[in-house]
């Protein structure tokens, strides 16, 4: 994305207007990017976090018109929180990703997940929600977290993709809420579609999604071979099979490298091919 104005509504074609919330980091890319969809009457897909000129930037362009939805993607903190002011200010639902029952919150709540979403509605998979001229189509692809959801918008045959696959970086997948074994399978969910282009929560439009997804997919099963490879040599901790999977890795990013990693070895855990003891994984 070589220019990523905040606060400006970009067209990006004639039901999908996009607006970038002013959230940059090394997790976000340039920031989350929230979509309006619709001309007469509108939903909102992923707010963002809580922001107030990006708040006034989202009702500037909606400009009166009624919200029939806010739409979550996932409910980590830069995706969800806005969409609580702005249900406020426009009435609109609340609909999408699930919410962590009680008991499953304080196992997989961490910081960068928005403690108190909680949606009017739960779409699952395949329901849709309908407007003048668009539809949104709940596409649920569980791994990045456990409630991650797409929207599918047939009319024009694209894809809100979420943080679930992006242009600009591969998705961080971190246990005990984010699942490889999920991921991995949401990743063949979406090669088994046929969908035009995706518009992900951060970066660029991917314009040649199937590929992308296909690379993706490619590269999860380098880092399993490279797991399995370097586990051949003897039992390791976690922390030490970072240095040779990411020599030249941004440090601000080595929390969700080890992440990362964990969740691999998990899956590989679960299909039986490494095991845990003392705190360092084996080969089986």
């Amino acid at each position: 994305m070589a220019e990523a104005p905040t606060g400006i509504p970009i067209r990006l074609e004639p039901l999908v207007t996009r607006l970038l919330a002013p959230n940059p980091s090394p997790y976000t890319h340039t920031g989350t990017q929230s979509y309006l969809i619709g001309t007469e009457d509108l939903a909102v897909i992923d707010p963002g976090p809580e922001s107030d000129p990006h708040q006034q930037a989202m009702l500037a362009e909606i400009a009166g018109r009624p919200v029939k939805a806010i739409l979550i993607t996932h409910h980590h903190r830069d995706h969800s929180p806005g969409a609580r002011a702005l249900a406020a200010a426009t009435g609109a639902p609340i609909i999408g990703a699930a919410p962590f029952a009680p008991a499953e919150a304080a196992a997989r709540a961490d910081a960068s997940f928005d403690a108190i979403y909680a949606p009017d509605r739960v779409l699952a998979d395949g329901e849709s929600v309908v407007g003048t001229g668009w539809t949104l189509t709940a596409v649920a692809t569980p791994g990045h977290t456990s409630n991650h959801v797409a929207f599918a918008l047939p009319e024009t045959g694209a894809l809100f993709s979420g943080d679930h696959v992006m242009g600009w970086s591969t998705t961080v997948v971190l246990p005990p809420d984010g699942d490889m074994g999920q991921y991995m399978a949401s990743l063949e969910k979406l090669m088994g579609r046929d969908d035009r282009i995706y518009y992900p929560g951060h970066g660029d439009a991917v314009e040649q999604p199937r590929r992308l997804v296909r690379g993706m997919l490619g590269h999860r099963k380098h880092r399993e071979g490279q797991i399995l490879r370097l586990l051949a040599g003897g039992a390791r901790p976690v922390e030490a099979l970072l240095p040779d999977m990411y020599a030249s890795l941004d440090p601000r990013l080595l929390p969700a490298a080890k992440g990362s990693v964990l969740a691999h070895l998990l899956d590989l855990g679960a299909r039986g091919l490494v095991g845990q003891e003392d705190g360092a994984w084996a080969r089986r």
